[in-house]
Formats: structure tokens, sequence, C-alpha cells
């Protein structure tokens, strides 16, 4: 397949979006300051060094990864090395061209997102773009945040890397599009990202074909989506692809698509009761011998479908073809069908289709069909998005109090090493990379809620663990959004912001009102009243 390139149209769309932001860009640039460096030291010299062994072993005791003498910051464990070293350092395994210290990791990836940004005009002057540099490594080695995996893995080792680790893409009633998902989600897997479509739009299995005969439906299809999903391993390492594949409530096909997975996990057992390993991902296993097993599955409810499942009402499911009305079910049996699979495998989820589409930022453009595998990103067909993760825990003092300035300005830097990477970045289709430089998604989200919360005492299921997480989403969200629009400010808006200017300051407002609307007793006032401001 060789590596993901973008075609002519592509090319020349991001070379209008890099010359248009570049121009005002060269005007303005952004000022960076200092929060965690110092002038004239290195980041990389405030660490203590140390050198250890790393392995990874199977079942039987035996090796399946090792690599001796890797240099790691002392304060870093064992577990975050092992993940590093196995899955991020570039070059062969066993060839002294391997990268084998977190310091070259860091450096690879932060010398090039700055000179990227350097380029263009990203930086007011050599002084902000010496205190962005600074930061961000002080950042990433002291683990307050982090990059989707496409980043570590191809960035500094590719000229045009894939950056995305989500995607969202369409698939049409015919065979050439169905076929071309198939591809699309291979070559998307390879180089170490996931995807996500609504599959609601393939005729069902109880319609006709035009030349006569019966179609498969989607979950035939599926099939061979998993079959393909579990043969290319995500980004060449040994990590899963991820993928995610919805259904809507109305089609069809609904209740083969809710019973499909715990039906195979049924089968999977039986196995298991003969002898079959019952490893996850093990050759020969039980669930190697089951389909399925390679992607999450969800409902699309609207509004009107849990009416009429809370009042135990009938709905139509509606032909894909002609959109007449098909069969009429129970709303609340396939809710109940849909806890049941959850219940036995953990699928089929559920997504609110008119809630989500009513915190739609850019519906002007499109409405929101489809989700990333781990449904954190919700947005456009045929569109990409790089993420980011921040270490609640490093902001968490002594004293139990949470350090809402430096969580901010490790928002601001993140975002804006993300809007880097956008241009510079590759997409292996066209349609995908018109929108990801016509529209800039960026996702930016948390991790180690459930610690933080360990950590000062409080229940995860608790008044008190809901308002921290409600304030602290709160907090970064308004950050979010002020980085971005200081970004654009000393560039550009992205350009599908003119025609969805109102919707998206709509949601923003939305977002700030629901805060206020929150009974945050647990919460400091100082904190509340910041998240509040922002």
């Amino acid at each position: 397949m060789g590596t993901p390139v973008n075609g002519a149209a592509a090319q020349d769309s991001a070379k209008k979006s890099k010359d248009k932001r570049d121009a005002a860009a060269a005007q303005r640039g952004l000022q960076f300051r200092r929060h965690f460096t110092i002038v004239g030291k290195n980041p990389f010299d405030e660490a203590t060094w140390e050198t250890r062994d790393v392995s990874i072993l199977d079942d039987s005791g035996q090796a399946v990864f090792s690599q001796h003498n890797v240099e790691v910051p002392a304060f870093w464990s064992q577990t975050a090395l092992t993940v590093v070293a196995s899955k991020y350092f570039a070059g062969e395994h066993g060839s002294p061209k391997r990268e084998s210290s977190i310091r070259t990791l860091v450096s690879r990836v932060v010398e090039t997102i700055t000179g990227w940004g350097i380029k263009q005009n990203y930086f007011a002057n050599s002084e902000s773009s010496e205190a962005f540099k600074a930061e961000l490594t002080h950042i990433l080695l002291n683990q307050y945040a982090s990059f989707n995996s496409p980043v570590w893995f191809n960035v500094g080792v590719r000229e045009q890397p894939q950056c995305s680790a989500c995607f969202i893409l369409s698939v049409d009633d015919d065979m050439d599009s169905l076929l071309q998902l198939q591809t699309r989600e291979g070559r998307l897997f390879k180089w170490g990202s996931g995807t996500g479509s609504n599959l609601s739009s393939i005729r069902s299995s109880k319609e006709k074909l035009s030349g006569g005969g019966t179609p498969s439906g989607p979950v035939s299809f599926m099939r061979a989506y998993d079959a393909w999903a579990n043969i290319i391993k995500s980004g060449g390492k040994t990590r899963r692809a991820a993928k995610m594949q919805i259904l809507n409530a109305e089609h069809p096909d609904i209740e083969e698509f809710v019973d499909c997975k715990a039906g195979e996990e049924k089968k999977a057992w039986a196995l298991i009761e003969q002898g079959y390993d019952p490893g996850f991902a093990v050759a020969g296993g039980a669930y190697d011998s089951v389909a399925f097993q390679n992607a999450n599955l969800s409902v699309r409810v609207t509004d009107e479908f849990m009416r009429a499942a809370v009042n135990d009402e009938l709905y139509w499911t509606k032909n894909v073809v002609n959109g007449q009305p098909c069969e009429q079910l129970s709303a609340r049996a396939i809710l109940e069908k849909i806890a049941e699979g959850t219940y036995i495998c953990g699928d089929p989820g559920i997504q609110f289709d008119t809630t989500i589409n009513d915190w739609h930022t850019c519906p002007a453009t499109g409405r929101i069909n489809a989700s990333n595998p781990c449904s954190e990103y919700m947005h456009l067909d045929n569109s990409a998005c790089n993420l980011s993760s921040i270490n609640l825990l490093k902001f968490l003092e002594t004293d139990g109090s949470f350090n809402s300035q430096d969580f901010r300005h490790v928002v601001d830097v993140m975002i804006t090493a993300q809007d880097i990477l956008i241009d510079n970045a590759s997409y292996p289709f066209e349609e995908v990379a018109d929108c990801a430089h016509k529209f800039r998604q960026l996702g930016l989200g948390y991790a180690n809620l459930g610690a933080f919360l360990m950590s000062k005492g409080l229940p995860y299921d608790s008044d008190a663990g809901r308002e921290w997480a409600a304030v602290l989403t709160a907090l970064m969200t308004g950050q979010a959004y002020k980085a971005s629009a200081k970004i654009a400010a000393g560039l550009e808006p992205f350009e599908g912001f003119k025609p969805n200017r109102q919707p998206m300051l709509d949601v923003i407002r939305k977002h700030r009102d629901s805060l206020s609307a929150l009974h945050l007793s647990h919460i400091p006032s100082v904190l509340r009243d910041e998240a509040a401001a922002v």
C-alpha cells in the first residue's frame, strides 16, 4: 500500500490552506510564554536519567519483546517504559538505528512539530518558538500530556506522516463503495488509526436488489470488515485494529445487528467448554474462531425512539432505498435486546442521535452520522481527528488542590501542537484531506480521572466525583476553545467556520450554560468560578 499520500486535489487543498494561514501568520503569529521552563536550561537536563531493560513475556514465559539499556527518566514507571519502547520507538527491532531513549523519542516529535510551526509562521518571534519547544518537551517528558499513537509512530519518521488516530468514513449502497470502505479501513489500520462508519445507508436483507434477488444486508458485510480488521495490525505494531460500526434503530436489519455479537459470544462459550483456549488474542482460540471481535457496535437512537420505549409503543423501521415503512417493532423490546447484548459481551452500545446533532458545531455543512471507535470523536463523515490526553494526576497538589494554571497552560500548548500537525500530516483519501484542512478537527481529553478521584478519597460513583469531572471538563473545554480562538486570531479561522459561525457559538454557549446549571457544592469556589469564566 505504501505511505499514505494526498491526491492532487487534496494536496491543492492543503497548499491553499497553508498559504492562506501562512500569509496571515506572517503578519501576526502567536506569542508563547514559558511556564515550566527557564531560558538557557534544557528540559532534558532537569530529569534524572537511568537505563533499564524492557521485556514482555507471553503466557508461557517466553519473551515476545525485549530491548536492553533503554534510557528513561527515573520517575517513569516500568509499565510506561514498556509501552513506549515496544510501541513507539522508531527503527527496526535489533537495528543499531532503533531508538533507545525517551530523550530521542520526545526530541523527534517536538523538533518536527516546532520546525513545522516555524515554517508556517505560527510563532510571533524566535523567543516564542523556543518557548513552545521547551514547554512541549517538558510536558511530554514529564507526562503532563501525550499525543495519540500515530504521532509517536510516524512524526519525524516519515515526511508526511499520518497523525490522526480517529477517522469517520461514509459508505454508499453500491458494491464499489462497500469494497472501497474495506480498502480504506485497511489503510488506516496499517498506519495506526481507527475508524467508524454508520452502515445504515446499506439496504437491508428485507429489501430487493434492482436487478432482482435479495440483498445481503449490512451484517453480512460486517463479517468481511471484521476479518480484515483481525488480519491488519494497527500501525504495523502488536496492537489490534480499532473500528466502530453503527446502525440506526430505524434500519430494517436492526434486530440482526443487535443480536449478532452476543450470538458469537455464545459460540465462543461453547468452544471454551470443549477445551478451546479462552484467551482473546490467541490464534486458533475460541475468540479467534468467531466473528465480530474486532469492532465496537452501537445503535443510533432518536428521542422519538426513546419516548416509544418509555411508553412501550411500536415504531416503524424504514426501507433504505425508498424510505417507506418496512415493519413495526417494539421499541422497548429492542432496548431490552440491546441491554442483554451489553450484559453478555459489552455490545451494542447506544448513541443518542438527537442530542448528538443538537450539540453539533457545524450543522450547516452536514449532520453527524457516526463516531470513531471509542465514540469521543463525533463529526462530519469522511473526517479525521488527531487526539491528545492530559494526565489529571499531574495537577493534583499535595494539599489536595488542583493547579488550574498549570492545567490551562498545558491545554494551550497541546492545542497549538495539534493544530500544527493538521497541514503537515498526510491523509489517505482526498475527501478526508479536504475535510481536515477545511475544519481542522482536534480532540483534547484527559486521562486518570479515576486515579485523580481515588487520590482525593472520592468514590467514582458519587456526586462529588461527578462534580469534579464536570468542572475539569468545563475548564478544559473552555480553555481549548480560547486557545483555538487565539490561533484563529493569529492565523486564520478554519475555512468551514463562516457558514457555521452561529451554531458553533450557540454550542459554546450551551457548554457554558450547562455548567451554570450544575450544583457544584463539592468544588472550591475559586475553581468553579474560573471554569465558568474561561
